[in-house]
């Protein structure tokens, strides 16, 4: 099989290990195999987390974007305010869903490339007391880090419960739920399984308390008590997608979470550098993650053009998603390892010396 390097911020580059454990006998979801899997997978996501006892792991079939809303549509009804830290497009993404769901919110408008001003924040929130706050802890949109411990220690002792959208750290940065009250993730990015399933980790006691749902589908408590007594979901689960995120489990236990942010530091170390080298602009300048790297795209190079070269030679690149920045970015998460990225530096350099070659033509 053709191996495609997948340098999108998810799905990501899977092992052939995974690919295969989809391939199993067809088994009725509701079979009781079935269900002792799952809770396999939600014990294995569970065992990720810091500080999560007496907690859960509530597992949906969807992408990520269903289990945030299941979040904020289970977790707040129309008299609690929320605050949303809006410093990319998957922060505005949960203004978009607290809009939907008619909920009390109010922004926190940041930098799309700079860190948060933190002071700026505590004040923020000391006058609009909120009950909850909702932030994406590594932003898809160029790779900003936001800092859950410094947020956590401004928002918690203002009484304020914190939601967090961690697809694009789960599996990578150690996350704590003495820091965050829900933590949502899902199973395509760097837990290196396919996509299709989300999921919420949260103290139990906060899942029993998200009670206002308003979609039978997106009920969180509801998806929770059914699995506390069934060990299945509600619904028609995606039954390979679960065999290939078990195998992604096990990958990661055997890799360890440290070892696996260590692989993927490696190889953004690599990619940054060998931007630079060949002359390119790239985002965040710091507090950055070690995942995505945001580039701006020279004036004398086509996005277009630089995609089709890249996928032809086995690399898929992304576009930038910041509004009046043309830009692309690049993620080093999933089966991919420094060698791959100085595989694509070289294919990058090659495309740059093309384009020069060709503009003096």
């Amino acid at each position: 099989m053709k191996r495609n390097i997948l340098l999108n911020p998810g799905p990501a580059t899977i092992s052939m290990r995974v690919k295969k454990a989809q391939l199993v006998p067809d088994i009725c979801p509701r079979e009781q195999e079935f269900g002792d899997l799952m809770a396999k997978i939600s014990a294995g996501l569970l065992g990720f987390v810091k500080d999560a006892k007496d907690s859960s792991c509530v597992l949906f079939g969807g992408s990520g974007t269903l289990a945030v809303e299941s979040t904020l549509a289970s977790a707040l009804d129309k008299s609690h305010k929320l605050a949303i830290i809006v410093n990319g497009a998957y922060g505005q993404r949960m203004c978009e869903i607290a809009k939907y769901h008619g909920l009390n919110y109010v922004v926190f408008q940041s930098s799309f490339l700079e860190p948060i001003d933190f002071l700026e924040l505590e004040q923020f929130l000391q006058k609009e007391r909120p009950d909850f706050l909702s932030v994406v802890h590594s932003e898809t949109t160029s790779g900003l880090l936001n800092d859950l411990t410094q947020i956590s220690k401004i928002a918690h002792p203002l009484g304020i419960k914190i939601i967090a959208d961690c697809m694009s750290s789960f599996a990578c940065y150690e996350i704590s739920l003495n820091e965050v009250d829900f933590i949502i993730a899902s199973s395509n990015k760097n837990i290196q399984g396919t996509a299709g399933i989300s999921f919420v980790i949260a103290k139990n006691q906060n899942i029993m308390h998200a009670e206002f749902a308003k979609s039978l589908y997106l009920d969180l408590k509801a998806q929770y008590e059914y699995f506390i007594k069934h060990h299945q979901m509600r619904f028609t689960p995606p039954v390979q997608v679960a065999y290939a995120l078990y195998e992604a489990i096990l990958e990661l236990q055997e890799e360890g979470l440290k070892n696996r942010f260590l692989r993927y530091q490696k190889s953004n170390a690599i990619l940054r550098q060998g931007l630079e080298d060949l002359g390119f602009c790239i985002y965040p300048k710091s507090s950055h993650s070690v995942i995505i790297t945001s580039i701006d795209i020279p004036k004398n190079m086509n996005f277009e053009e630089l995609h089709q070269f890249c996928k032809n030679r086995g690399f898929t690149i992304y576009p930038g998603k910041i509004a009046g920045k043309e830009m692309f970015r690049i993620a080093n998460i999933g089966e991919i390892d420094s060698y791959d990225m100085q595989l694509f530096l070289q294919v990058l350099q090659e495309f740059c010396q093309h384009t020069i070659i060709n503009q003096k033509n």
